[in-house]
Parts: C-alpha cells; sequence; structure tokens
C-alpha cells in the first residue's frame, strides 16, 4: 500500500472530499467572475445586439476550445492514477500533455482562416450581431494556444492536489482580467474589442504565473526529462493517453454541440432572447462551476482509489461527493429561486432583456438539482478512466436531447431550457445504471 493511500485511510471521506472541492469550487467561482464580468460590462451599453454578439462570440470560443478540455481532465486523471501507485512526479504525464497540447494549437492556427466564418456560419448568427461577434472571435482565437497551455497546467496542479495553488492564480488572473473590463469597455470605449482583450490578457497572465510556479516546483525539469526519453513516447503509455483522450474529446464534443444548439436556438428567436439566454447561462455556468468541485474532487480521490485498487475507498468516496454535491446543489437552487431573477436581470440595462431573463430564471434555478449528480459522476468515470462508458451515457442523452427539441411543443425558450434541463438528468440515469457492472470488473479482486 502507498504512503498516499495510508494516508488517505487515516481521514474521512467527507474531509477528503471538502479538502479538494473547496479550493476547487473557489477556484471555479473565480473562472466564472470574467464571464459575469464580460456580460455587465458589455450590457452596461444598453445595446441588445452588442450583448448578443458577445454571447455568440463567447459561446463560438466555448465550442473551438471546450472540446479539448480533455487536456485538463485526462492529465488530472492520469496524474492522480500515477499518485495511487506510488509516482508522485507525473513528469511524463505532463510532457505528454504539453506535447499534444502545442499539436493542437498549431492545427487551430492554420485553421483560423476557416474556422471562424464556418462557425458563425454554424451558430446561425443574424447580421445585428454576426459583425460584433466576429470582432470578438477575431481577437480571442489568437489566446487559444494559452487557453491549451493553462488546460495542462492547472490539470496537473489539480492531480497533485495543489487545487489551492491553482485558486491563487486563477483569483490574480480573473481580478486583473475584471479590472481591463472596466478600463477598456467603459473607459477607452472598446466595446466588444474590449471584452475580447481583456480575456486574451488574463490568459496570458495566468499561463506566466501557473509556468512560473510549476518551475519553482521543479515540474519543468521533470516534464523537460521526460520529453526527450523515449520511454515517455512508448506504445503503451500513448495508447493509454490517446483512448481517454479520444474518449473525452468526443465526449465534450457532444457537450459543447448541445451548447451550441442551445445557442442558434436562442439566436433564432431573436436578439432579445439571445442575450437574455446569454445572460442566464452565464448565470447556469456559475453554478456549473461551483458543483464542478466535487468533479475535481471526484477525479483527484477515485482516480487515486482505482489506481491502488481500493474498492472499498472508492465506493465511500463517491458517496461522499454525490452526498455533498446534492446539498450543495439544493442551497444554489434556494439562492437562485429567491434572489435569482434579481441578479440575472442586473446584467443589462436594456428592459426588454431584463424582463426575459426574470422570466426565465426558474430553470436556471431547477438546474444545480437535476445536474449535480451529472458534475460528480462525471469526475468519478475520468478519474476511474470509464471514459468508453462514460462517451455511451453521453450519446443516450444527447439523443434524447434532440428528440426532445425536434418535437415542437409550441413552448418557445420554455421548450429550449426544458429539454436542456432533461439531458443533464438523462446523463446522470445512463451513469448511475452502468456504474455498479463497471465496478465490478475493475475491482473484482479488490
Amino acid at each position: 500500500m502507498t504512503e498516499l493511500a495510508r494516508d488517505a485511510r487515516r481521514e474521512r471521506p467527507s474531509r477528503l472530499v471538502w479538502s479538494i472541492a473547496l479550493p476547487a469550487i473557489l477556484t471555479n467561482v473565480a473562472t466564472a467572475l470574467f464571464g459575469l464580468a464580460d456580460m455587465w460590462a458589455i450590457g452596461r451599453l444598453g445595446d441588445p445586439a452588442a450583448q448578443g454578439a458577445v454571447e455568440l462570440g463567447a459561446k463560438f470560443m466555448l465550442g473551438l476550445l471546450n472540446v479539448f478540455n480533455f487536456l485538463r481532465t485526462g492529465t488530472v486523471a492520469l496524474t492522480a492514477q500515477a499518485a495511487g501507485r506510488g509516482d508522485t512526479s507525473g513528469g511524463e504525464t505532463l510532457a505528454r500533455a504539453f506535447g499534444a497540447g502545442g499539436a493542437i494549437a498549431a492545427i487551430l492556427l492554420l485553421a483560423m482562416p476557416f474556422a471562424i466564418p464556418l462557425g458563425l456560419g454554424l451558430l446561425d448568427a443574424g447580421t445585428a450581431v454576426r459583425a460584433g461577434a466576429a470582432a470578438y472571435v477575431e481577437i480571442r482565437y489568437w489566446g487559444a494556444p494559452l487557453w491549451l497551455a493553462n488546460c495542462v497546467l492547472v490539470g496537473w496542479f489539480i492531480g497533485r492536489r495543489r487545487v489551492r495553488t491553482v485558486l491563487v492564480v486563477e483569483v490574480a488572473a480573473n481580478a486583473v482580467h475584471i479590472a481591463l473590463d472596466l478600463l477598456l469597455v467603459l473607459q477607452f470605449g472598446w466595446g466588444i474589442e474590449g471584452v475580447a482583450a481583456a480575456t486574451v490578457l488574463s490568459e496570458g497572465l495566468k499561463l506566466a504565473l501557473l509556468a512560473g510556479l510549476a518551475v519553482r516546483l521543479g515540474a519543468a525539469r521533470e516534464a523537460g526529462s521526460a520529453f526527450l526519453r523515449r520511454a515517455t513516447w512508448q506504445a503503451a503509455p500513448m495508447k493509454a493517453l490517446f483512448a481517454m483522450n479520444r474518449d473525452l474529446f468526443a465526449r465534450t464534443l457532444l457537450l459543447t454541440g448541445a451548447i451550441l444548439i442551445f445557442a442558434r436556438s436562442g439566436a433564432q428567436q431573436g436578439p432579445v432572447v439571445l442575450a437574455a439566454n446569454g445572460i442566464l447561462f452565464q448565470v447556469f455556468m456559475l453554478s456549473t462551476l461551483i458543483l464542478d468541485g466535487f468533479e475535481n474532487a471526484s477525479q483527484v480521490l477515485c482516480g487515486e482509489a482505482a489506481g491502488a485498487r481500493d474498492r472499498a475507498r472508492f465506493r465511500r468516496l463517491v458517496r461522499a461527493n454525490l452526498l455533498w454535491g446534492g446539498v450543495l446543489g439544493l442551497a444554489i437552487a434556494a439562492v437562485y429561486w429567491l434572489a435569482g431573477a434579481q441578479f440575472a436581470a442586473s446584467f443589462s440595462t436594456d428592459g426588454a432583456v431584463r424582463a426575459a431573463a426574470a422570466r426565465y430564471m426558474p430553470w436556471v434555478a431547477l438546474l444545480p438539482v437535476a445536474g449535480f449528480a451529472s458534475f460528480v459522476l462525471d469526475g468519478v468515470f475520468v478519474g476511474a478512466g470509464w471514459t468508453r462508458a462514460m462517451l455511451g451515457t453521453m450519446l443516450a442523452a444527447i439523443a434524447i436531447y434532440l428528440a426532445l427539441l425536434w418535437i415542437d411543443t409550441g413552448l418557445g425558450n420554455d421548450g429550449l431550457w426544458l429539454a436542456f434541463t432533461l439531458f443533464f438528468v438523462a446523463r446522470a440515469v445512463g451513469q448511475a445504471l452502468v456504474m455498479p457492472r463497471l465496478v465490478r470488473r475493475d475491482f473484482s479482486g479488490a
């Protein structure tokens, strides 16, 4: 038994979960602030088309980059599994992840002249918002390599349980981002371009801080040495890396597709609904990022238990994460139900947008309860390496989501939010159904 496993046995599951979840929650809240700050700053202009343009441009970048979030989640899982086996350096994992990230960055930059018009066309951007969305994307696109590098470093730090380090960096970078929003948008009058520039500059600061800390911890030297070793690139570890990343890529592609379909459906209902849905989506993302603290805890702790093949500990940690994720989901839902409408309305000075945001806020209040289990179980499945099964449950959930959107319910934007809510419920149900079989298979001798 490794020293890490012995330490884990001496701690209560709830304490272990919160030791990772709480700093991860604070980190994710800091991350959410930049999206909220963008919507708030552009909302001060009182222009629904400009606010809709930022919303659509942000969804474009989400669709472009979020499919590569496997660099973060895969690095968390592989680093944690290595720690469970007694290897706490993670140098080889970091080297492989940076190699993959560098290749992806090069491809994205080469595809830039084609990707932007194609993506905006698929989002069905109307003439009132397309020019603004293009201006936003043309600036933010250059930050893609920075974002990819940050995914790798954040995943490595979380996998080594250094979540507080990530928290400090996120708070610093996002404080600068908010200040840049206020300066560039409201003081300099750069509007949409100012929002995009603030994002790129804050990503650059985050990378500089994370890289500096990694060098200080010796990770850069370990990764550099591993990068040059032939053993790092042997078939077995590379096969495991690509198998996990392939499944995570496909799963994230489906999830991102669901979000983009949501944005496109909102865009087809006009600038007011698009702007209102953009505000509400940022409020939803705030709750998602809070609950993702338990996804992070599940990835790390269940990954360590899977690496150590400790079934009893694995089950205790799954239960603890689901329990506390559910408690926090209910608390967020209560806050949103009581004060969410006023909070959402504060992100625009346009009366029609404010009214629409308040009108549909109850759906956002329901989502933390409907979705917490899917977030936690995502972390469990990634940590345990069950990415193929997770992909299968995502396929089933996306089929249900598309079927609900295809059926003409006559509910308009309410129907859109209903389908989006049931999408998360379907994901959790599918994962709960297949997990017992996976536990029996992988912990049969434990």
